[in-house]
């Protein structure tokens, strides 16, 4: 079982695990239809796309009309109808990747953990990682029979706006912040409109988890350096603009060794929504 990330040789030498469902994940921020035309143009074979917007997430705005984030996190018996769709029960094991060092397979990987599935993993490298290897793409699409999985006790842990507003005056948790630098200090108001961070959070920008070969780090340097920001992980939060990328850096301590942090959901397009709320730069 695979539970953090697998690499593409041990992928291999398991593609044909009949429990097993390979999930495709790529997307584009500002193309939100790019990642279903890669898909179409050439997926690992047996995989099977997964939106984003339309799967992982639920409408910014909940049935009282109070905003929620970009990308909230859907309703969990919603989220396990839509695994049910994919095929996956609870003995399967899930490969997760995409085209972006992780950033949004991460997202599907603390989403299954968050309804208790643990046999979940991230490709590490990608799909760039399998086509640098050789190894073909397919442009079949494949129609999975229903999964059966069932909801757990969740292997995450989650706070919510109210205790990230507590946590400014108490300081009781270090809180992490996964986007770029510029983003962070406000300087990006194309992604940002309204730009900087919220007080006390640290930055810890999603892609210093990987080496120049879109890999992830060693578990060992991963544990050096997230332990100069976060001395006890069970007392920190990871946000970041949408509650995406923070899951990048979950996933990332969970490679590390350093297990229990918390994610944000809402994270900043949330906390900034109400201009009540104070920003840092």
């Amino acid at each position: 079982m695979w539970t953090t990330l697998i690499s593409v040789a041990d992928l291999v030498r398991h593609q044909q695990d009949r429990n097993q469902v390979i999930l495709d994940c790529r997307h584009d921020l500002g193309n939100p239809q790019a990642g279903r035309e890669a898909y179409a143009q050439g997926h690992l074979p047996g995989a099977l796309f997964v939106h984003l917007d339309e799967q992982l997430s639920a409408c910014s705005r909940d049935h009282d009309g109070i905003f929620r984030g970009r990308h909230p996190l859907p309703d969990q018996q919603t989220f396990i109808q839509t695994l049910r769709s994919l095929g996956i029960s609870d003995d399967t094991q899930v490969i997760a990747y995409d085209a972006h060092g992780g950033m949004f397979a991460a997202r599907l990987w603390w989403m299954l953990r968050w309804v208790g599935h643990e046999a979940v993993a991230v490709l590490d490298g990608g799909i760039t990682a399998w086509t640098a290897a050789g190894l073909p793409l397919s442009t079949d699409l494949s129609i999975p029979s229903a999964g059966t999985i069932s909801q757990h006790p969740p292997l995450t842990v989650q706070v919510s706006i109210g205790d990230v507003l507590e946590n400014l005056s108490s300081a009781a948790m270090t809180l992490v912040d996964a986007r770029a630098a510029d983003r962070y200090r406000g300087e990006n108001e194309t992604i940002d409109p309204v730009g900087g961070h919220i007080p006390g959070a640290l930055n810890r920008f999603f892609k210093d988890n990987l080496q120049p070969d879109g890999t992830f780090k060693s578990p060992l340097q991963l544990s050096q350096e997230w332990s100069q920001l976060v001395a006890d992980p069970a007392r920190a939060i990871m946000q970041c603009g949408s509650g995406v990328t923070a899951c990048h850096n979950l996933l990332a301590l969970e490679v590390a060794g350093l297990c229990g942090a918390a994610l944000y959901p809402g994270s900043w397009s949330e906390w900034c929504a109400d201009p009540a709320r104070p920003v840092a730069r």
